[in-house]
């Protein structure tokens, strides 16, 4: 049984998916709801459960059918790609929560477009090739197109044209990379890839290069990456907000392929190959981060300031990509972790507060008070600490970690003074947006719309999450280090599967 836990990270929410669009489900939301929150919850299970038997037994291959690599299609379960998905699953199941309150009365099929969108990402941590990458890209960004616009509107549509527009182009740009990567290497599982990368002919170095290159503009469009960052703050401030939450590890599909094809690919032992795409990856980390600090400063509503921070945590961890040494990486695992859901709990404390301020919704105006102020206040207060990097939630101990990393890289003149203004810009705007909507209030009639219980879970499952992250930091550092080691090292896949068929 336990050779199989590799692929029902995208059975379950496959099957969740498809029961969902049935009408004995679909019709009634109390049922949907319901059955959509224990599938999620089952889901949390068994990604702790793999991760927990990765961990102490090693990566686990999974070969479909039983048709082997590099031939067949493999699933790679190692440290790094079980810890994604049980974030995954801990988004998806906080979503479910917050999206049951009332969210998913605003257009059909809410809860199977989440369920195949959480399929498409699991299969894009867990795949073991660059073309089934590409096929799970593909189904995750489907199913957002349609959450993206979910409930309707003018700013919606919009929003989504340019998202729809952009992704089309980087999903030909990733097709025209795969092919000529095929023709270079004759293989596109990533592990055949990374022993064959130092033997490349040298009459196909270039096109190799090209390839790679490609790749890098498809993961920087999916990661936000300057200047393919645009689409973001708009996607993500006019979708649902329990959406725009678990849109919050979008983001980290991108910079996680990056980690998994330009470091572990075209790493180290790839010969003339070798972190190909170094030159380009400084200049465009340090810009993301500028631009996003700026963002940051000029954000006028809670979501949009949400979305700009989504964009400040992508240039921190281009900057840990770009240093590519083994405590960087760990380092950036830790950050990647507690900025996913750090960030998603202020998207869904931004939809509280939306739905109790009236016309003024989250803008940083005066406006009437709202109804739960003591909730609120501590729940806003709690997410900027965390946002921002000050003890003693685990924001500080990522930037502490990332920052020691810079140090011991030699590169702390270049990684410390961004990550710094990054951290000094939060407290400003995050100041500048509690005090506004909580203490300069017009009049004293708060509005008649109360969190539910299943809003107030939502966040409260998410920030119990971060104070997990301090309390097993040690444990969690460790793996992380763990992870990176399966991230550079050659999985031998012949090997990991026998290991598998044996359990």
């Amino acid at each position: 049984m336990l050779q199989h836990l590799p692929i029902l990270p995208i059975v379950i929410p496959l099957l969740s998916g498809i029961i969902m669009l049935f009408g004995f489900l679909n019709d009634y939301y109390k049922r949907l709801r319901i059955f959509g929150t224990v599938m999620s919850a089952i889901m949390v299970v068994i990604a702790a459960a793999l991760l927990y038997h990765v961990h102490y037994h090693g990566p686990q291959v999974y070969a479909l059918g039983g048709w082997e690599p590099p031939f067949g299609i493999a699933l790679v379960a190692d440290r790094l790609s079980v810890l994604m998905v049980l974030l995954t699953a801990i988004l998806t199941l906080a979503t479910q929560l917050y999206g049951s309150s009332g969210e998913d009365k605003q257009g059909r099929f809410y809860h199977p477009l989440i369920m195949f969108q959480v399929m498409g990402i699991s299969g894009a941590f867990l795949t073991g090739d660059l073309f089934n990458l590409f096929v799970f890209f593909e189904v995750l960004l489907i199913a957002s197109y349609a959450l993206v616009i979910h409930g309707g509107g003018k700013q919606k549509t919009q929003a989504n044209v340019h998202y729809v527009s952009l992704n089309l182009a980087g999903s030909a740009l990733f097709l025209f990379a795969l092919g000529i990567l095929y023709g270079t290497f004759g293989t596109l599982n990533m592990a055949d890839m990374q022993q064959k990368a130092a033997f490349i002919r040298p009459e196909d170095i270039i096109l190799a290069k090209t390839g790679g290159l490609l790749l890098l503009a498809v993961f920087g469009l999916k990661s936000a990456m300057l200047p393919l960052h645009f689409w973001l703050p708009k996607a993500y401030a006019s979708a649902p907000m329990s959406v725009a939450a678990l849109f919050a590890i979008m983001t980290k599909v991108g910079l996680y392929s990056l980690w998994r094809v330009h470091n572990g690919v075209f790493g180290v032992d790839a010969g003339e190959l070798a972190y190909l795409i170094q030159p380009w990856l400084w200049p465009l980390a340090l810009l993301t981060l500028a631009i996003g600090i700026v963002a940051v400063l000029s954000s006028q509503t809670l979501r949009t300031l949400s979305a700009n921070l989504v964009i400040v945590s992508v240039g921190s961890l281009l900057l840990m990509v770009a240093l590519k040494t083994n405590l960087s990486t760990a380092a950036g695992l830790y950050y990647l972790v507690h900025s996913t859901i750090a960030g998603a709990a202020m998207f869904l404390v931004a939809g509280m507060i939306i739905n109790q301020r009236g016309k003024a919704e989250d803008r940083f105006v005066p406006a009437r008070p709202v109804g739960q102020p003591v909730l609120l206040s501590g729940l806003f207060f709690v997410c900027a600490i965390a946002l921002i990097g000050m003890p003693p939630l685990s924001g500080f101990i990522g930037k502490a970690f990332m920052m020691k990393a810079a140090l011991e890289a030699g590169e702390a003149a270049w990684v410390w003074p961004p990550i710094l203004l990054a951290s000094l810009a939060s407290i400003i705007v995050l100041g500048r947006a509690g005090s506004t909507i909580f203490w300069r209030s017009k009049g004293d009639k708060p509005g008649p719309t109360l969190a539910t219980k299943r809003e107030i879970s939502s966040v409260s499952l998410l920030l119990i999450v971060l104070g997990l992250m301090v309390v097993f930091g040690g444990w969690l550092s460790d793996y992380a280090a763990m992870a990176t080691l399966d991230l550079y090292a050659s999985i031998d896949i012949e090997a990991s599967l026998e290991t598998g068929a044996e359990q």
